[in-house]
C-alpha cells in the first residue's frame, strides 16, 4: 500500500460495542468514516469484521526468562503481537530499552512501566531492581519518570525463611511511594499472587493489581469500592501445577499454596467480574511465557464465566479507554484487525485474524 492509498474497511465494523458501522477509511494513516473525494487515490479495500488493535495489558517486551535480551529478540517479541492483532501493549516491567520501538510505526504500541521493583533477593534474578523500603519512594520516582505512566511493583514473592509467599513491602512504604508516583502523573500496578499483600496496597492507593489470585471474599468488596483493576493472567497462572510440583520438596508450604491459587482462580476471577471489579487482557508473555497470546487469554477469561462481550471489551474497547488511548474514533490512528465473522459472538474468531492493519498499513 503506497502512501497516497486510501484503505476501505467494509463489512461491520465494531466501533463499539453496540456501535456497529458498515464501513471506514483510511486517509493519512488515520481513520475516517467520510467517503474520501480524490479521484487519483488508490483504494485498497478489506472485507470482514474489524475491530480496535487488540490490547495484551500485561507483557514484556526485551525480556526472557533469564532477563534482558537484544533488540532482535525484542522485535520478534513485538512482531509476534502484532501477527495476533495485539497492537497495543503495556510493558508491565522490563529493564531493557525499547525506546526504539516508538520510532517503527511497523511496530505495536508500547505503554511501559519502566523497570520492576523488588524487595531485594525477592523476584526473578535479572529483572528487577532490588531495593529495601527506604529506597522504595525513590525508585518509584525514578521509574514514573522513566515510564509511560505507569510504575510496577513486586507486591508478593516466595520468602525462602517462611516458605511461602509474603508480602514485600510494609504499609508506610507503600502508601508513601504510591503517593509519590500519583504525584508524578503515573498509576501504579503490582505483581501479587497471594492474599497477604492485597489490602495494604489497595488501601494505599493502588490502581491496578497483576494475577490477583489471591483476592477472596473480604478483598474483593474492597478493590470494587476503589475502582481497582485487575489483570489476571489466565495463560500465565495455568503454569502454577508445574511450578508446583518443581518446588515441591524444598517449598512444600509454598506448593500447596500455589495449587490452592491455580485450583480457584477461575472462581476468583469470576467473583471479581461480578463484583464489578474492572478485569483486563494480560497475557504475562515475554518471561517464560511466549508472545501472541492475546487470544487465548480472552478465550481464557470466558472459561471463569465472564460474557464473552465482556471479555471481547477487556482486550479492546474497554482496554483502551482504560489506558487512554484511542479506539476507531474519527482522526484515530488506524490500528485494527479485521476477521471473517462476528468476534462478539465467539470470541475464538480473534485467533484467526483475517488482516492486521497498523498505522493504516496492511501489515499482516
Amino acid at each position: 500500500m503506497s502512501d497516497h492509498a486510501v484503505l476501505h474497511v467494509k463489512g461491520r465494523v465494531l466501533v463499539g460495542p453496540e456501535d456497529v458501522r458498515d464501513e471506514l477509511w483510511v486517509v493519512g494513516g488515520r481513520v475516517t468514516y467520510d467517503r474520501p473525494v480524490d479521484p487519483a487515490a488508490q483504494t485498497v479495500t478489506v472485507e470482514g469484521w474489524a475491530l480496535p488493535g487488540l490490547v495484551d495489558a500485561h507483557c514484556h517486551v526485551g525480556l526472557d526468562a533469564h532477563g534482558p535480551v537484544d533488540a532482535a529478540t525484542a522485535e520478534k517479541q513485538a512482531l509476534t503481537d502484532r501477527e495476533i492483532g495485539a497492537l497495543l501493549l503495556r510493558d508491565a516491567g522490563s529493564p531493557s530499552d525499547t525506546r526504539w520501538i516508538d520510532d517503527r510505526e511497523d511496530l505495536p504500541k508500547i505503554i511501559r512501566a519502566g523497570r520492576h521493583i523488588a524487595r531485594t533477593r525477592r523476584y526473578i534474578r535479572n529483572y528487577a531492581h532490588e531495593i529495601e523500603p527506604d529506597d522504595l519512594v525513590a525508585y518509584v520516582a525514578r521509574e514514573a519518570r522513566r515510564g509511560d505512566g505507569w510504575v510496577k511493583l513486586v507486591g508478593d514473592w516466595i520468602d525462602r525463611e517462611a516458605g511461602d509467599l509474603t508480602a514485600c513491602w510494609p504499609r508506610e512504604a507503600v502508601e508513601a511511594a504510591i503517593a509519590e508516583a500519583h504525584r508524578l502523573g503515573a498509576r501504579v500496578t503490582a505483581h501479587c499472587f497471594a492474599e497477604d499483600s492485597l489490602r495494604d496496597l489497595v488501601e494505599a492507593g493502588i490502581d491496578c493489581i497483576e494475577h490477583a489470585t489471591g483476592l477472596t471474599e473480604e478483598t474483593i468488596p474492597l478493590f470494587a469500592e476503589r475502582g481497582v483493576a485487575i489483570v489476571p493472567t489466565l495463560v500465565n497462572i495455568a503454569t502454577f501445577p508445574g511450578l508446583a510440583t518443581g518446588g515441591e520438596k524444598k517449598f512444600p508450604r509454598w506448593s500447596a499454596h500455589m495449587r490452592r491459587l491455580h485450583d480457584r482462580r477461575y472462581d476468583t476471577v469470576r467473583s471479581a467480574y461480578d463484583a464489578g471489579i474492572p478485569v483486563f487482557v494480560g497475557t504475562d508473555a515475554g518471561g517464560s511465557l511466549p508472545h501472541g497470546l492475546v487470544a487465548a487469554e480472552v478465550a481464557e477469561l470466558t472459561r471463569a464465566g465472564i460474557p464473552p462481550l465482556a471479555a471481547l471489551s477487556a482486550t479492546t474497547w474497554g482496554a483502551r479507554d482504560w489506558l487512554g488511548r484511542p479506539g476507531l474514533a474519527e482522526g484515530a490512528p488506524a490500528d485494527l484487525v479485521v476477521y471473517e465473522a462476528d468476534p462478539r459472538q465467539d470470541v475464538r474468531v480473534l485467533a484467526a485474524p483475517r488482516r492486521v492493519v497498523l498505522n493504516g498499513r496492511v501489515v499482516a
